[in-house]
């Protein structure tokens, strides 16, 4: 029994635990986590052999060697040899995916012939079948350990999706955003308040204002307000309008076509585009297209000046700026937090997985030092073990980081040395420090990495992703919360997907036929042969009377399918349909952005916690219009 529940001690990666009269041991100290059951006596040998090697591997106690790969002789910890070898840089190699190997793990040589070297190995035979086999073990091992099927969560609202393949073992450095990202608000009660404080500005200034509310659903990520027409607007992947909204109202799909015909909306030209990177902007497009109505209606105070489209959205812009310079939005937040931060216990515990797997943490914030400070010790604090606090997970933290320009160019850079936020200038930065300003390019240089050694999550698809990556080639994982949303709206709308795709494939047979019987009679009306003798022989009144017939099938089909395309994605948000798609095949212009600037997606950074800091993601097929065949695999560690 004492071997039995120090095996389980070791697996809990606690401190000594409790026996339960049942047989359990409840893991001190790491809250939030699963009791784990003592394993039954073994199995198998393999089992056993495997068993032995996961506790050691496990034991947070027992130093892994890292200058070793495989077949590495060198380092014994002071309980005797380790069984495995991390792959350092100075011995990493890019694999077949052309992923860096840095940090996989390795068993060493000396090791090997107990798991294949011989014939009477249990691993000795056609690798295909033994990967199943065992693949079955450490399943059946796992249950026995009360841990999840990490298969479970891939294909769940709570997954981590992969646009481009990343080793997540050969990472270096992981670096945080704050706001929206290690902290989710409550998008009622902070944009709600925003919303409240720009309208109390615009009130100031003249505007008609007393009888708005705010309208979360009024908008969603990824749409684009046209600044210089007073619409709101969700393009294509190729940046075609396909849907738009002036002021509050949704335009026709007839209407939307005469304003913008092929007009491609540019994100270059911001004078006039401005895309809904974040949920931080919820509250300024519902201020734009309430004040659009305003204005249409000629209730805007002629005192104000001629006012254009472009005038108004610089009004309400210049509003919400005032909100959060003048620190009445955040004096409030930071009074009380509860009000307005949504807790994630899971999220400190993922953060420290990380971090004692060898990952340096970095916090890199546009926020100030005592909003981040107040916000994190909120956040982080209770949910963590030992007494840590939320600045031992890091090794560095910046703040008022003035980002995207902290990716392009460099800052002074000051270190505060108080509690009270007080700074002097510094040149250099240092692990453990708390910084403000300065550059990307000081980090690399200070923690001596570079680009894709380091991977960079936040919840804007500009100021955080694309310029960390267009910039530095850092590695970006963005975070959109309404994935969760959208992910169950998927779920619930797939029976009527699968009888709209059913009616569109009917069409597309009942249409191929019609074209077909068209053309023969296209080319009999103009004295030429038809496809076949057969055709060119054939009777006019047959002929014609089988196109009616198909047509009028069609015409039906149409009729049914036409309302099913147009509350398409209505589960997700009536106005606008689907956050990812803007139409049936066609993905938006929020996803082209996604695919062409984060290598990962996720809703949430404690999603993080289900897939361990050693996961290798892998993107997933690119289906192509040739190709007939459509793979589909599972992703595997």
């Amino acid at each position: 029994m004492a071997d039995s529940i120090e095996l389980a001690r070791r697996l809990c990666l606690q401190p000594p635990a409790r026996r339960t009269g049942t047989g359990r041991c409840r893991p001190r100290g790491r809250l939030g986590a699963p009791s784990l059951r003592v394993p039954r006596p073994p199995l198998p040998l393999s089992l056993s052999l495997w068993s032995s090697l996961r506790c050691r591997a496990l034991d947070s106690t027992r130093p892994v060697a890292v200058e070793g790969g495989l077949g590495d002789e060198e380092d014994e910890d002071e309980e005797g040899e380790s069984y495995f070898a991390l792959t350092s840089s100075r011995l990493s190699r890019v694999d077949y995916l052309g992923e860096s190997t840095k940090g996989d793990l390795n068993v060493r040589r000396e090791h090997l012939d107990a798991f294949g070297g011989n014939g009477k190995s249990t691993l000795h035979g056609p690798i295909e079948e033994i990967a199943w086999q065992e693949a079955r073990e450490a399943e059946s091992l796992l249950r026995e350990l009360g841990i999840a099927d990490p298969f479970s969560v891939r294909h769940s609202p709570r997954g981590i999706f992969c646009t481009r393949t990343l080793n997540l073992r050969s990472i270096s450095v992981i670096g945080y955003d704050m706001d929206y990202t290690l902290i989710h608000y409550n998008v009622m009660a902070w944009e709600g308040r925003a919303y409240d404080y720009g309208m109390a500005n615009l009130k100031g200034m003249g505007f008609p204002v007393d009888d708005l509310e705010f309208d979360p659903d009024l908008v969603i990520r990824g749409l684009i307000m046209d600044k210089d027409k007073g619409n709101l607007v969700k393009a294509d992947r190729f940046g075609y309008i396909k849907r738009a909204m002036h002021g509050t109202q949704m335009l026709s799909t007839s209407a939307v076509s005469e304003i913008y015909g092929r007009e491609l909306v540019d994100l270059r030209k911001e004078s006039r585009w401005e895309f809904l990177n974040t949920l931080f902007s919820v509250s300024e497009a519902v201020m734009f297209m309430q004040m659009v109505d305003k204005l249409d209606q000629g209730l805007v105070p002629a005192e104000l000046g001629p006012l254009d489209y472009k005038g108004l959205y610089n009004a309400v812009s210049r509003a919400l700026f005032r909100a959060h310079v003048e620190g009445q939005l955040k004096s409030e937040i930071m009074a009380e937090p509860e009000r307005f931060v949504e807790p994630d216990p899971e999220l400190p515990l993922a953060l420290l997985d990380q971090k004692e797997a060898g990952k340096r943490l970095l916090l890199i914030t546009n926020s100030d030092y005592h909003y981040t400070n107040k916000m994190m010790n909120h956040a982080f604090n209770r949910f963590l073990p030992n007494d840590m606090a939320w600045r031992d997970l890091f090794e560095m933290v910046i703040v008022s980081a003035r980002k995207p320009e902290f990716f392009q160019i460099s800052h002074p850079l000051y270190e505060v040395v108080t509690n009270d936020g007080l700074m002097r200038p510094c040149f250099k930065a240092n692990s453990g420090g708390l910084y403000s300003g300065g550059s990307a390019q000081m980090v690399e240089k200070s923690l001596d990495i570079h680009g894709d050694e380091i991977l960079y999550v936040g919840d804007h698809i500009y100021t955080d992703v694309s310029q960390s990556k267009v910039h530095l080639r850092w590695r970006t994982a963005l975070i959109c919360r309404e994935l969760e949303d959208e992910f169950d709206a998927l779920i619930r709308s797939h029976v009527q997907k699968e009888q709209l795709i059913t009616l569109i494939q009917q069409k597309e047979v009942v249409g191929d036929l019609f074209n077909q019987l068209r053309l023969a009679l296209q080319r009999r009306t103009n004295s030429r042969p038809a496809q076949t003798l057969a055709a060119t022989c054939m009777d006019d009144q047959e002929l014609t009377e089988s196109m009616q017939k198909l047509l009028i099938v069609m015409q039906r089909l149409d009729e049914k399918i036409a309302p099913m395309l147009e509350s398409d994605g209505e589960l997700f948000n009536k106005r606008w349909g689907w956050l990812s798609r803007t139409g049936l095949w066609d993905k938006s212009h929020l996803t082209r952005q996604i695919e062409k600037y984060a290598d990962i997606y996720t809703s949430r950074v404690s999603n993080f916690l289900h897939y361990t800091p050693f996961m290798y993601f892998q993107s997933q097929e690119q289906t192509l219009g040739h190709d007939v065949h459509s793979y589909s695999r599972r992703q595997q560690h």
